[in-house]
């Protein structure tokens, strides 16, 4: 098996991806949006609270500074707004607006079709096997960036 197109592989699929996600939004009137503002917005979709940029931030994998940076497009997108904490004034709250509930549907079903794609022809044993893989590959790399 020829191995060293690893990366080309990687590099080329996210790139499909992304073009997926962006035709995706275009058609359905959400084109404001970019595909890295999907993990921010599914984070908060899936929460039954406001969450912290601090907790937004473990949950998707991202630090901190490029949270706050898709957020803050987020919020002049009306999409988010921040809340102070009423029991601790140093604790802001990331919240979801009524226009970004107003989307849930619209995401929630691109969401779907980018899974749907992502998998098509797949048994549910090499999704399941492809996911272990990933994340076998993720942790590799993450353990070596640990070592410098």
């Amino acid at each position: 098996m020829k191995d060293k197109y690893i990366v080309y592989f990687i590099s080329r699929t996210k790139a499909e991806m992304i073009k997926f996600i962006d035709n995706k939004l275009k058609k359905n009137n959400l084109d404001v949006l970019i595909p890295s503002h999907g993990n921010i917005l599914t984070a908060l979709f899936e929460s039954d609270r406001p969450l912290t940029m601090k907790e937004i931030s473990k949950k998707i994998g991202k630090d901190k500074s490029t949270v706050t940076a898709l957020v803050n497009k987020l919020i002049n997108l009306e999409y988010l707004e921040k809340e102070k904490s009423t029991s601790d004034k140093r604790v802001t709250y990331i919240k979801l607006t009524e226009n970004a509930r107003n989307i849930e549907d619209r995401f929630n079903h691109i969401s779907s079709q980018v899974r749907e794609t992502a998998y098509s022809n797949f048994t549910e044993e090499e999704k399941q096997e492809f996911l272990r893989l990933l994340k076998k590959l993720s942790t590799n790399f993450k353990n070596a960036n640990n070592l410098d």
